[in-house]
């Protein structure tokens, strides 16, 4: 789906706006229609509907024969795989995923790698088609295996109407990317870290209408990337939307990230570096909703869990957050306001406004803020030098915090013992928001 029209309203109602958010039209560049009129049917290149099968094979002798102005095509059907396929090079082609691929093989790598191609479309017609990884069957004996799909220095794309479950690693990432367009998703994974949801680099990328559960990466974008607008996402007991982490010569501009829903996951949104160089500027994230997360704004640039980088740290500098609102765990504990920035690479100009959370524990919340720049919350005003941590407390509720919930809320994660169950792709994503476009399955 292209997004002329929306970027051409966008660039004449909003300037300021747009030229934060994408820098051209995303999509394919032909119609699924065109695309179908050369069909290659797994089943006719030696697939078998059944899930101790191997569709891999089949599947890289389809793409082969349809590679070029075609649709790759697997019907409805179980089809195990084992055979993971790297399918490359190619244009004007779809891979029309309608059946359902479970994981047999335990080999590492990606189960489906998508590189070096132009003009790709990824989808189900009838929005039931899905990857699942079975991933439990690693996570139970503490070890990881092979991610479920990458897409490579791919360009004018689209994927939507699948869903990925149970990964044994990462779910989706996108590498090097550009003008691509993600959409109609849901991402289930187990209830711990190194299971991201999406990942995403490069350049003029819209996601939109995605809901993942894991313990990790939610949508996060990654260095370098430009030029990305991350909408209407619902982390449904995640680890949270994220940008990094992040090394040297981090250079990331014009991200806008709006309408996000966060429920019971480690962050709202998290910015996280420990030494590095290079920038994240010209960001901007707003409408946050969130409930029962343990921190809420967190930029920190001092991340233990990542081992220094060599440089003074990175730079984040012209990032606004508006009107964000809901409550927190625990506010006393882990503040909702956390900007702490490098001393050799002090936060200017940030702005955090209609800033609106309360603690869900105790009566006290506070805000805590280090060698960062710009106006509201904790934040100091008119310089750019280092200083120490300073903190605010907040002892009554904030005027508007109340926020409302979304019906899937989940009560718990997914356990790393038993398998995850296929769901629906959702019709909602963020509160009062319909998506921008419709299931293709209705």
């Amino acid at each position: 789906m292209k997004f002329n029209l929306y970027s051409l309203v966008a660039a004449i109602l909003l300037p300021s706006f747009a030229a934060a958010q994408l820098s051209g039209s995303v999509g394919p560049l032909t119609t699924r229609a065109s695309k179908r009129s050369k069909v290659c049917n797994v089943l006719n290149y030696g697939g078998v509907a059944s899930k101790t099968s191997d569709i891999g094979p089949p599947l890289a002798s389809a793409f082969a024969a349809c590679k070029t102005g075609g649709t790759v095509y697997v019907p409805p059907g179980d089809y195990g795989m084992s055979t993971w396929v790297t399918l490359d090079g190619g244009s004007a082609w779809a891979l029309q995923l309608d059946g359902i691929i479970y994981r047999v093989g335990t080999a590492g790598g990606n189960m489906i790698l998508v590189e070096s191609t132009t003009d790709f479309e990824l989808y189900s017609s009838t929005s039931k088609g899905a990857i699942q990884g079975y991933g439990y069957t690693f996570h139970a004996a503490g070890t990881y295996g092979p991610r479920l799909l990458r897409l490579q220095s791919v360009t004018d794309f689209s994927v939507h109407d699948i869903a990925l479950v149970d990964s044994p690693a990462f779910h989706f990432t996108m590498d090097t990317c550009t003008n691509g367009e993600v959409y109609n998703m849901i991402i289930r994974g187990g209830n711990e870290g190194g299971l991201d949801g999406i990942d995403v680099w490069g350049t003029n990328i819209w996601v939109h209408d995605v809901e993942v559960t894991n313990k990790d990466e939610c949508v996060t974008v990654k260095s370098p990337a430009s030029h990305m607008l991350i909408e209407d996402i619902y982390c449904n007991w995640s680890g949270g939307c994220a940008i990094g982490s992040l090394g040297a010569d981090t250079a990331i501009s014009n991200i806008v990230y709006e309408n996000v829903y966060t429920w019971e996951s480690n962050q709202m949104f998290m910015i996280k570096s420990n030494g590095g160089s290079g920038s994240v500027n010209n960001c901007q994230f707003n409408n946050f909703i969130g409930h029962s997360n343990a921190y809420s704004l967190d930029i920190n640039g001092y991340w233990s869990d990542e081992s220094p980088a060599a440089g003074n740290g990175v730079l984040f500098e012209n990032l606004s957050f508006n009107n964000w609102k809901g409550t927190c765990a625990d506010g006393a504990t882990r503040g909702p306001i956390n900007v702490v920035c490098p001393s050799g690479a002090p936060c200017v100009d940030i702005t955090i406004s209609n800033f609106a959370m309360w603690t869900e524990t105790g009566s006290y919340e506070y805000y805590k803020c280090e060698n960062a720049w710009g106006s509201g919350g904790c934040l100091k005003s008119g310089g750019s030098s280092s200083y120490a941590i300073v903190t605010q407390t907040v002892t009554s509720a904030p005027s508007g915090y109340s926020a409302p919930t979304m019906p899937s809320d989940l009560a718990s994660g997914f356990a790393l013992t038993a398998s995850i169950p296929i769901p629906a792709i959702p019709t909602t994503f963020y509160p009062g928001a319909t998506p921008a476009s419709t299931l293709l399955g209705g």
